[in-house]
């Protein structure tokens, strides 16, 4: 997406505001023009000074934040046996665009090769992992864990979530080194953070610094296998996601981690994309309860509301969700969905989640992925222009 610039204006330059001080001062005296060269030494020589102890401060923090939370980032090698499935066909890994690291092969080997890896990070200390789910997402490759000391451990798939792109994985060890997770709620635009990962499936826990771009972005990822998969209210960083980094974590100047990394934008330079931690902490508490991930379903199609939508359509609001697809051949309200049971039809409009409005920083998918299936939640709809609330009973999504 283009974004318009504009040029800023001239202003004058500290040196042409001196030459001007010295003409005045030597009109009046050569004391005064003495004492203006004097204060404006001083006042650069200071704001020099801080903005040197700034990046000092910063810097050290970084180093901290990195010697710190390396342990617990790991790399998942991605292996699998082609000859077994395609015989002596040409092959490619599927992790060929945006999503993880790819190991092209021209022909299939035999026995078991390394086809792609990614990164992941600690959460527990008996071995519970997070990732992406489109790094563990091949059911018939199998998946080794390598600690940042070198170790290697066997992993086991425990759940993949259904509505996100995140995967929990449990290796046979104890007294890990864990990360700690922040608020991502918490989380401004300009914010200083790091990102670690496995980066080209050969450079194992490479650092990489930058800020928080922007929040609430909406992307269709995808790779060369023709899978697809649209997140919404991830977070924008320029901090440099490489290929291999997908499941490494985004963290704070405080170590914690406020994201988990997971796409990148192949069109542009620094523009990548992660998942804010509150998602994965409701997945890793999921999983602890029902050794799953569930995720809430609501079971409509819809096309958020623009400005320029309502206006060409006389729409009652600017902002929301709007029932319909352009897509005839999918329902724009699931059949037997908790949407249909509670008489959402297409082209009603939802413009709040339990007295939240729907708008650009809190989405209809961010809503309803913070319940649970069994929630009740009320919706504040236009049904035929006239407003009302509905009640509707979350579901599993499947």
């Amino acid at each position: 997406m283009d974004i318009p610039t504009s040029r800023p204006q001239p202003q004058p330059s500290l040196a042409a505001m001196i030459v001007i001080s010295l003409v005045i001062g030597g009109l009046g005296g050569g004391l005064v023009a003495g004492g203006v060269l004097q204060s404006k030494g001083l006042t650069s020589s200071t704001s020099s000074t801080s903005k040197q102890q700034l990046s000092v401060q910063e810097d050290s923090a970084t180093v901290d934040v990195v010697k710190k939370t390396s342990p617990a980032v790991v790399s998942i090698i991605i292996s699998k046996d082609y000859s077994k499935i395609y015989g002596d066909r040409q092959q490619t890994s599927p992790f060929d665009n945006i999503f993880g690291f790819p190991f092209s092969q021209q022909q299939a080997p035999q026995g078991k090769q390394d086809i792609g890896g990614g990164s992941g990070f600690i959460v527990s200390s008996d071995g519970m992992i997070v990732t992406n789910k489109h790094v563990v997402d091949d059911d018939q490759a199998s998946y080794t864990v390598v600690m940042n000391d070198g170790k290697k451990y066997d992993a086991k798939v425990v759940a993949k979530d259904p509505g996100n792109d995140v995967a929990v994985l449990d290796i046979d060890a104890k007294d890990l080194p864990t990360l700690e997770l922040a608020d991502s709620n918490s989380v401004v635009i300009g914010q200083t953070v790091i990102a670690i990962g496995n980066a080209l499936g050969e450079y194992r826990n490479t650092v990489t610094k930058g800020i928080v771009s922007g929040k609430s972005r909406t992307i269709t990822a995808s790779d060369s296998a023709g899978s697809s998969e649209t997140l919404e209210d991830v977070f924008q960083t320029d901090a440099a996601i490489n290929p291999g980094n997908s499941g490494g974590p985004l963290l704070d100047l405080t170590g914690h981690v406020i994201a988990i990394n997971t796409a990148v934008n192949s069109q542009g330079q620094l523009i990548g994309f992660s998942i804010p931690v509150n998602v994965v902490k409701k997945d890793i508490d999921s999983v602890n309860d029902t050794g799953k991930i569930t995720a809430a379903f609501l079971g409509v199609r819809y096309m958020v509301i623009t400005q320029a939508m309502a206006d060409q359509n006389k729409l009652p609001v600017n902002h929301g969700v709007l029932i319909g697809t352009s897509d005839t051949s999918q329902a724009a309200v699931v059949k037997d969905s908790p949407a249909s049971k509670a008489g959402l039809a297409e082209n009603d409009i939802i413009v709040a989640v339990n007295g939240t409005t729907i708008d650009d920083t809190h989405t209809l998918s961010g809503q309803i992925a913070a319940h649970k299936p069994g929630d009740e939640i009320t919706l504040t709809i236009y049904h035929k222009g006239d407003k009302k609330d509905v009640k509707v009973t979350l579901e599993e999504k499947k």
